[in-house]
């Protein structure tokens, strides 16, 4: 299996979708791996597997905003979807 190390901007939609799966109601301190990089500054970042890779995503507000944008979208749909169950 793969290691790799990422930033949040080099993040697929495969690889966001993953981790709104493995993490459904977000993360939190206790989910992140903390560390150094080779340049000493401290890392935060949360563990996705997705296909073959174990992936680090580097933790920013970027992300967190984007996966609350995410989950606003789905509750959108979601709530659309009752609607119209509730009609037929």
């Amino acid at each position: 299996m793969n290691r790799v190390i990422i930033d949040y901007h080099n993040v697929t939609s495969d690889l966001m979708n993953s981790i709104k799966k493995q993490y459904p109601y977000g993360y939190s301190d206790e989910d992140m791996i903390v560390f150094r990089n080779s340049r000493k500054e401290i890392i935060k970042a949360i563990e996705v597997t997705h296909d073959d890779t174990d992936y680090l995503v580097k933790v920013s507000k970027r992300l967190a905003l984007h996966l609350d944008n995410l989950n606003d979208e789905i509750e959108e749909i979601d709530l659309a979807d009752n609607t119209l169950s509730e009609v037929d």
